[in-house]
C-alpha cells in the first residue's frame, strides 16, 4: 500500500518515477529535505506518518545503499554524488530500530564487482555497520 512506504533521501529520480511517487501519494524526503529540515525530523516525520495511526504496526526496512554517497558505497549500481553522509545512513537505521516496531529489513543494490577492491569492501562495512544499527547498536 502506498501509505505504508516513505522514501528518504531521494536525488535522483526520473520523471516517470516522480510521476509514480506522485500519482499514489507515497510519501517522499529528498535530500533538498535532510538538508532543510535536517535527518533527525525528516525521520520524526517519517515514523509519525508509518506509526501515527498504529504504533504497533510492524516496519519493514528497505535500505538501497545507492542512497548514500558513493564517498561511502562507492560500489553499487546507482553511485551519484549528494547522497547520505555516513551519520545519517545510522542515523536511519537508529530511529527505525529505537521506534520498536523494525519487523524485518534488507540491505539492497550493494554489488563490490562494480568497483575496485578498497571501494566494495568500504560499500560492504557500510552495509554490515547498517544491520548492526538496525538491531540496536548505538553509540550510548
Amino acid at each position: 500500500q502506498p501509505d505504508s512506504i516513505v522514501y528518504i533521501g531521494l536525488r535522483d529520480v526520473d520523471k516517470a518515477e516522480r510521476a509514480v511517487i506522485r500519482d499514489l501519494g507515497i510519501k517522499a524526503f529528498t535530500m533538498y529535505d535532510i538538508d532543510h529540515y535536517g535527518i533527525g525530523a525528516v525521520m520524526d516525520k517519517s515514523l509519525e506518518y508509518l506509526l501515527g495511526k498504529n504504533p504497533k504496526r510492524p516496519i519493514h526496512l528497505s535500505y538501497d545503499i545507492d542512497a548514500c554517497d558513493p564517498v561511502h558505497a562507492p560500489a553499487t549500481g546507482t553511485a551519484v554524488r549528494g547522497g547520505l553522509t555516513y551519520r545519517e545512513a545510522h542515523f536511519i537505521c537508529e530511529c527505525v530500530s529505537k521506534s520498536g516496531a523494525l519487523a524485518s529489513a534488507e540491505i539492497v543494490e550493494v554489488n563490490p564487482t562494480l568497483s575496485d577492491t578498497e571501494g566494495g569492501e568500504e560499500t560492504v562495512e557500510l552495509g554490515l555497520g547498517l544491520l548492526t544499527s538496525m538491531m540496536g547498536k548505538s553509540i550510548i
